[in-house]
């Protein structure tokens, strides 16, 4: 193997590896959601729990949308390493907040700045990890995106057993100390790179820049929404919902979490794996209806169905699992004229999905007094807008078996 084939074998394999890493550091605080809100621990409330998740969502929309700028000014390598410094500040910090853990006001206002951390991490250097992947399989961005966004997905599905695991140890902040650890390794790794990448805008693009984006644009952007809310309603209440309204134990609580992940996980894989016989197209119009299911068995539950929760859980993170790759891969397809810019901007729209989620559940809770299955039964309907929307994001989206019977003609 030459030179250039080895230095780009560890490209490849740092940015993979950021994506698994990043799994895990995303998911860190909604897996530990039962020491936030035990009595015992922060004490922490329904609405602070969900409150603790808007500097994030906040954090990663600014940081996705100006790195959808400084992508066309500043090299992607230096948003990617900025990015993982991000990442590592969170975990120092969410760490830090153990020792101030008696004094709820500043343990909140630090586990504030850590979430914040997180999503500014996240905003950047999850756009430019999509962006790479691209870049380096030029001829399989679909399946290079979604490889991509399994091993993100694994790590997000790591994430509530390795919480369980130091629970169980008594020192559940083992956990942000390990993910740490890894991500200064990977910073350590990825310095040494060279990672040249550095998208140029186009002429449509800078055009754009200056008359707005394209109307077409709108449809991607709902539609990155919408899949957020649907998201994090699994992601960051599954196991407070276990808990809470199925009575569930911790360890199930947790499972139904990593089990949620884990399907969004190999949900990825297999539609990355029969993409010859299943259009990518056809999977973005079917998942939303398997996710509204999964909303509409969950809504229904009561305290001794517990078993029947995980696999609510488990159909919804089959649901979720290729949405946001694809919307990505279509938007860069079909809107050439920012494609440079679509990962970023999308990931921005769809963290305010997640804020709109993240937060809105404990004020629904305190104020109109609806249970977490009354809100997760509401939740169907966005996910069947979902569906609505998919249709349109899908249409112009040509076949993978269309384009490679093209390309083999040609």
């Amino acid at each position: 193997m030459t030179g250039r084939g080895l230095a780009r074998r560890d490209e490849i394999f740092a940015i993979y590896g950021a994506g698994l890493i990043q799994g895990v550091a995303l998911v860190t605080f909604p897996a530990a959601s039962s020491v936030f809100t035990s009595a015992g621990q922060y004490g922490l409330s329904g609405t602070q729990y969900g409150g603790m998740f808007v500097p994030q969502a906040i954090a990663a929309i600014v940081s996705s949308l100006l790195g959808a700028g400084l992508s066309r000014r500043l090299a992607a390598r230096h948003i990617y390493l900025l990015g993982l410094a991000a990442n590592l500040l969170a975990m120092a910090l969410l760490v830090a907040s153990q020792a101030v853990m008696r004094d709820q006001t500043m343990a909140y206002g630090v586990l504030l700045v850590a979430t914040g951390c997180l999503g500014a991490g996240f905003g950047l250097t999850v756009p430019t990890l999509n962006t790479f992947a691209a870049a380096f399989f030029p001829r399989r961005t679909d399946t290079a995106l979604l490889v991509l966004n399994a091993l993100l997905g694994s790590g997000t599905a790591l994430a509530p057993v390795l919480v369980t695991l130091f629970i169980g140890l008594g020192a559940w902040w083992g956990l942000p100390v390990v993910v740490g650890a890894l991500i200064l390794g990977l910073l350590a790794f990825s310095a040494r790179l060279a990672l040249n990448l550095r998208p140029q805008a186009s002429e449509g693009e800078t055009r754009h820049k200056r008359h707005g984006l394209p109307p077409q644009f709108w449809v991607f952007a709902a539609f990155a929404l919408l899949y957020g809310v649907c998201e994090t309603m699994n992601g960051n209440w599954a196991s407070i919902y276990m808990a809470r309204q199925l009575h569930a134990s911790t360890a199930q609580a947790s499972l139904a979490l990593a089990v949620f992940w884990g399907m969004v996980t190999a949900g990825r894989i297999l539609f990355a794996v029969i993409e010859k016989w299943l259009p990518e197209r056809a999977v973005c119009q079917f998942l939303p209806l398997l996710l509204a299911a999964g909303f509409i068995v969950t809504g229904c539950l009561g305290p001794t169905h517990q078993t029947l929760g995980i696999l609510a859980f488990a159909l919804g993170g089959l649901g979720c699992s290729a949405l946001l790759p694809l919307v990505i891969s279509f938007g860069q397809a079909q809107l050439k004229t920012i494609a440079a810019s679509v990962a970023g901007l999308l990931i921005a729209f769809y963290q305010i999905g997640y804020g709109i989620a993240a937060f809105g559940v404990g004020p629904l809770q305190a104020q109109l007094g609806w249970g977490l299955g009354t809100i997760y039964g509401g939740t169907s309907v966005v996910a069947v807008a979902l569906a609505l929307i998919a249709a349109l994001v899908a249409r112009r989206q040509p076949s993978s078996f269309t384009e490679k019977r093209d390309e083999s003609q040609r």
